[in-house]
């Protein structure tokens, strides 16, 4: 399958996300009575739902997206990246600026494929999902539904490393470590982002960490594909929010 990709044509991304608001509290009678009833699935009897609403943001129906992150390969000998982040409270507002880039991106690449870690189990459902909650379409290339096997263009590096092991699961942070990648989670990682976010109101610290996540992404995938690196002189990051 990797053999008919050009990198040229994969956009790269990672998304992060939180609970919808900030504290059990604040959900309404019947989101929290449907919260009590999801959280049974994995929390110990001695915990109660509040204790684990921190968890929300893992859940599309309980979460939303506040940052997706994109890169792009530019050139080639030496390669090159273009990082493009969207970020913003309002989720619809965000999701509407990144479906119109990736109608652009599909439109210009014909062979266009999204790839992401863990993209087939998170990203790309969790993406699609929110864009039906807030009201808006989805995407061709997100829209699974009745396609064959060899049309769907979504690529996934942890389903690529799992090499038909559907027992497997490994991190980002674990396979960048093993390749000799840099890994994305020296500042935070992904259980800090809630509180980041609600409690410090830092976004851009958020940012920075799904870029960096888009960037191990890329280099794991030009590792799989025996390529040449990136150097970080060769990244351009642009933001939107």
């Amino acid at each position: 399958m990797l053999d008919n990709i050009k990198v040229e044509d994969i956009l790269f991304l990672d998304i992060e996300t939180v609970p919808t608001v900030s504290s059990h509290e604040l959900l309404d009678t019947k989101m929290q009575a449907l919260w009590n009833k999801k959280s049974k699935q994995f929390r110990t009897p001695e915990q109660t739902p509040e204790e684990v609403y921190e968890r929300a943001g893992i859940y599309s129906e309980f979460g939303k997206i506040i940052c997706i992150s994109v890169g792009v390969i530019k050139e080639k000998n030496p390669f090159s990246l273009r990082l493009k982040s969207f970020f913003c409270d309002d989720e619809k507002l965000l999701l509407s600026d990144f479906a119109a880039m990736l109608k652009k991106f599909t439109k210009t690449n014909r062979d266009a494929t999204l790839c992401a870690h863990n993209g087939k189990e998170f990203d790309f459902p969790y993406i699609a999902r929110r864009m039906i909650i807030n009201g808006l379409l989805i995407p061709e290339i997100l829209d699974n539904a009745g396609k064959k096997p060899w049309e769907v263009k979504l690529l996934d590096t942890m389903d690529l490393w799992k090499f038909g092991d559907y027992k497997n699961y490994t991190s980002l942070e674990l396979l960048t470590t093993i390749l000799g990648i840099p890994t994305p989670k020296d500042d935070i990682d992904g259980s800090m982002v809630a509180g980041i976010y609600y409690g410090e109101n830092d976004i851009e610290r958020i940012v920075r960490y799904c870029e960096k996540d888009v960037l191990a992404i890329v280099r794991v995938m030009l590792r799989f594909l025996n390529l040449s690196k990136i150097d970080d002189d060769k990244i351009e990051s642009v933001t939107f929010s």
